[in-house]
């Protein structure tokens, strides 16, 4: 309510210098928002969406990001966990711990290249999914967005990973221990050396985590949601 209405309001109550008829008018024109467009529903969720991905990008981009995250920290790939102690007997621990820290660190060097592909995403929702979420659980936008564009996510997303994974050594130090483990005689379960795939998915795993989480709080947390069109539509779920 404006201030110059806050204290009209006052001195009509102290000094009864207005009707109760009037003194509801003023109310309802101060509070009334005027009911949800489509249009205001729409871009509103898109606006929470995207400021989820940023923060969530953001985050995730930062060093241990990842790795330092139990939420979405990277292990290693699951034939190589199983055989992890083995690997750890051979003398290659240290190997391991390096291939793990390269893996997250390419992760977070390539979560920030994530932002645009996942906005642009964003920017395909409709008016008719927007009504839909907006009245759905914690999460519904976020697992909207991910039922719809998770192949094309994994697609765009994929070669940013490979990019990162080189530069920060993973596919070599991964390669290492994928080869030293298959080398050995008799061995019945190898060690797929790719990590591009496995990591794409848990990249973008790791990152759908932190949209939910922000999404969550935008929906729960009036003082989360940062624009006044953002305050506007999920007023209409409170």
């Amino acid at each position: 309510m404006r201030l110059n209405q806050l204290i009209f309001v006052f001195f009509c109550v102290i000094f009864s210098a207005c009707s109760s008829s009037d003194l509801n008018k003023i109310l309802q024109s101060a509070g009334s928002q005027g009911p949800l467009t489509q249009q205001e529903v729409s871009a509103g969720l898109k606006e929470a969406l995207i400021q989820g991905i940023s923060k969530g990008a953001d985050q995730a981009a930062q060093t241990d990001g990842f790795f330092k995250n139990d939420l979405i920290r990277i292990l290693l790939p699951e034939d190589a966990r199983r055989v992890e102690a083995t690997l750890r007997q051979m003398g290659l621990g240290s190997e391991v711990d390096r291939a793990l820290l390269a893996i997250n660190r390419g992760a977070e060097k390539a979560a920030i290249e994530a932002k645009p592909i996942f906005i642009n995403a964003i920017r395909q929702l409709t008016i008719q999914d927007a009504f839909n979420i907006l009245k759905g659980e914690p999460d519904a936008a976020t697992k909207y967005l991910r039922r719809t564009t998770q192949s094309q996510l994994v697609t765009l997303f994929q070669p940013k990973i490979q990019e990162s994974l080189n530069q920060v050594g993973a596919t070599k130090y991964y390669g290492d221990i994928a080869n030293a483990y298959n080398a050995i005689p008799l061995t019945n379960r190898k060690i797929d050396p790719d990590l591009n795939a496995y990591v794409t998915e848990k990249a973008i795993d790791g990152l759908f985590i932190l949209i939910a989480e922000e999404e969550k709080n935008i929906r729960e947390n009036p003082l989360e949601r940062t624009s006044a069109l953002m305050r506007k539509v999920f007023a209409a779920q409170d």
